[in-house]
């Protein structure tokens, strides 16, 4: 057995020194890679870590960029931006939310149902999205709201820009509204200016189809902050770009105009360059406001909106779909010139004509006698287009309606136009798998049956009608605008329908009350009375307003020289005496506008105020009645989707029709109409239409 050695002090120092120095080693070692880890950070790391640095000290805040305006064909805005003192909240910033919105209700004074809707905000909002408490502030408000910061968590108070509509719902079908951006606008883009608080784009109309274009460029903002976040000091600001503005071809004053003179009516107008295809109008009422929508559409206003039988939300011009009435009897003797007819080819109108062994009406029961193609057109005489369509077929009739514009879809900046229906043999064939009968062509001769067009087609067939030229209705204007081509009309034909629309207001027609005010101007025009419903429901006049029939008008002026076309369509008007009294204010604005603004301030007195009167009036009804009771307003997307559906065009009949469309009555001839020219006893207007003294002053912005 090994014996062991004594333990002697040289054994324990040398195990000393050994364990020393392997410990002595490790530190060295952990020394090494901390000097090399700080050298590391100190210098391969330096600006990572300054600007880390920076970032506790600084913060870098964006801008808004002020969007560009819109403006009309004068310079005017129609969307522009004011300064604006606003609050919004953050929602993922909020400490106490009920506490910090019963702190913002007693110092902003916010009512009951605006506090209703910011909640409803709240339960909806993604936690990046800021969310409006007020705008439009005076300063002692914001003041109040800013130097309580501290306790406010969440609350932030801003100076900036807000876009503003002058003439409120007089351009919000036209130019649209803006809004926070949505959660899928951020995730396409991931672009942070978009959750950057009061930051808003376009929604809807011109103001989201230009968003590229009108939206500019952030500016930014950098500041000392404590870690408190308390500001000491601006270190700096770099202005942001203002978007680019657009400058439209409409006419603002005729805009605005036009949407208060259809007062209490559910309808539309278009008015058009008869030299350019400029649209100087654009109007779709009753409209939504687009001030209260980019704010945040409240419960009391979306109550309002969602409960109105005249859809509001409904872009008439673009998206409304009516059969046009007589209004397309010009363009039809139009295709029978162009066929070969003599216009002074007639037939007797008796009441109604027999084909087989039916008989179709026409609007006067009692008869219009011998009847040529003049004639046919200012009395508007049924039998007359039923007799010679059947002669001249409606694949002629079907191609002059394309011609003129009817079913196209024009290069307009939205989404979604309705083109409608101009129905012919190959159509129905491809449609219902049926054959065209006689009854097709009466119907569509008379501008019913499956007949539909959207007023801005209206619009441009009055406008080709009246110049003989493609015109193509334009929005953005051209300074330089190019010639538009020849229709390849013979001047006589088109000097023909001219003469005979004349008649109709200016002659023994069937709207001498649309005559204008203006000494040697006269306006050509045509009549049309749309059937909604059977007349075994209603005689379309009166009883409910669904059940009344549709009004059209269009018109030129002045006839022989044309200028501006017109169409105006009035929903369930009861007939186009409903639309003839607002062509006829809207294009005496054209040429004196105090004449038409006299006439117009009379109906405001006895409709209750001005489209904002109106609309503030209203509002304070059912606020009174609601208040926070109302229904929650949607969401944008939720909104967006109820502005889609109300803007679903009219669907075509699911199955054929078999049988004539009873024509819709039109106007006696007016008793107030002055004593008709010496004439022919078959009307010829070509000889008989006056003539006016001289051609009018051009409309301002011309």
């Amino acid at each position: 057995m090994k014996q062991k050695l004594p333990m002697t002090s040289a054994i324990l120092t040398n195990r000393f020194e050994r364990r020393a120095f392997v410990l002595g080693m490790g530190q060295a070692g952990v020394g090494l890679l901390l000097a090399t880890r700080l050298g590391y950070l100190a210098v391969a790391e330096n600006a990572k870590y300054k600007a880390a640095s920076e970032s506790n000290r600084v913060n870098l805040s964006l801008i808004p960029p002020r969007r560009g305006w819109v403006l009309d064909r004068m310079g005017a805005p129609l969307a522009s931006n004011r300064a604006d003192f606003r609050v919004d909240v953050i929602p993922d910033r909020l400490v106490d939310p009920d506490a910090t919105l019963a702190t913002l209700t007693r110092l902003l004074g916010l009512t009951a149902d605006k506090v209703g809707d910011i909640k409803d905000k709240l339960d909806k909002a993604r936690g990046f999205q800021p969310i409006e408490v007020a705008s439009n502030l005076d300063w002692d408000k914001f003041a109040a709201v800013s130097v309580r910061l501290p306790e406010l968590p969440g609350v932030i108070p801003q100076r900036g820009y807000s876009r503003y509509y002058p003439t409120g719902a007089a351009v919000g079908h036209l130019v649209g509204y803006v809004g926070p951006a949505s959660a899928e606008d951020y995730e396409q883009e991931h672009n942070p200016l978009l959750i950057t608080p009061g930051f808003k784009i376009g929604k809807d109309g011109l103001e989201k189809h230009f968003e590229v274009r009108l939206r500019g460029v952030p500016g930014a903002r950098r500041v000392e902050a404590t870690a408190s976040g308390r500001v000491v000091r601006d270190l700096g600001t770099r202005e942001d770009v203002p978007g680019k503005p657009i400058q439209l071809t409409i006419h603002g004053g005729l805009q605005d105009y036009a949407s208060r003179r259809l007062g209490l009516e559910s309808g539309s107008v278009v008015v058009m360059d008869c030299q350019t295809g400029d649209v100087l109008a654009m109007v779709s009422m009753p409209s939504y406001d687009p001030n209260s929508f980019s704010d945040g559409i409240g419960r009391i206003e979306w109550k309002m909106l969602a409960e109105d039988d005249h859809v509001p939300l409904r872009n008439k011009v673009l998206r409304g779909l009516y059969p046009p009435g007589s209004t397309v009897k010009p363009m039809v003797a139009l295709s029978f010139l162009e066929a070969g007819l003599s216009p002074d080819a007639s037939t007797s109108c008796a009441g109604g004509l027999r084909v087989g062994n039916r008989v179709f009406h026409c609007w006067n029961h009692h008869g219009h006698g011998t009847v040529n193609m003049a004639k046919g057109i200012y009395q508007s005489c049924d039998v007359y287009f039923y007799h010679f369509a059947q002669q001249i077929g409606m694949d002629t009739i079907a191609a002059m309606m394309r011609r003129l514009g009817l079913g196209q879809e024009f290069p307009m900046p939205y989404p979604g136009q309705s083109y409608g229906t101009v129905p012919d043999p190959a159509w129905k064939l491809r449609k219902y798998k049926k054959e065209w009968a006689i009854y097709d062509t009466v119907n569509a001769t008379i501008g019913q049956g499956y007949m539909l067009v959207n007023p801005l087609q209206q619009a441009v067939m009055a406008s080709r009608m009246a110049s003989g030229m493609k015109l193509m209705p334009r929005l953005l204007l051209d300074p330089h605008p190019p010639r538009p081509e020849s229709m390849g009309f013979r001047q006589e034909h088109l000097d023909y329908i001219h003469a005979a629309m004349n008649e109709v207001v200016n002659g023994r027609g069937t709207a001498g009350k649309a005559r204008l005010p203006i000494d040697g101007v006269q306006m050509a025009g045509k009549t049309g009375t749309a059937q909604v419903v059977g007349l075994n429901i209603g005689n379309g006049k009166g009883g409910q307003w669904k059940h009344r029939d549709h009004g059209h008008f269009i018109c030129f002026a002045p006839f022989d020289k044309p200028r501006y076309a017109c169409a105006v369509v009035i929903e369930h008007g009861g007939g186009s005496g409903a639309a003839y009294p607002v062509a006829r204010d809207v294009m005496t604005y054209l040429f004196d506008q105090g004449k038409a603004l006299a006439v117009l301030e009379e109906f405001e007195k006895q409709w209750g105020g001005n489209v904002q009167q109106r609309m503030a009036a209203k509002y304070a009804t059912y606020a009174a009645q609601y208040g926070e009771r109302a229904p929650a307003a949607p969401d944008d997307e939720q909104a967006s989707e109820v502005v889609a559906q109300d803007n679903q065009p009219v669907p075509e009949p699911s199955t054929p029709q078999t049988d004539a469309a009873s024509p819709a009555p039109e106007p006696e001839p007016d008793s107030v109409a002055a004593p008709a020219p010496a004439a022919a006893a078959n009307g010829s207007a070509a000889a008989s239409s006056p003539t006016p003294a001289s051609a009018p002053a051009p409309a301002p912005g011309h």
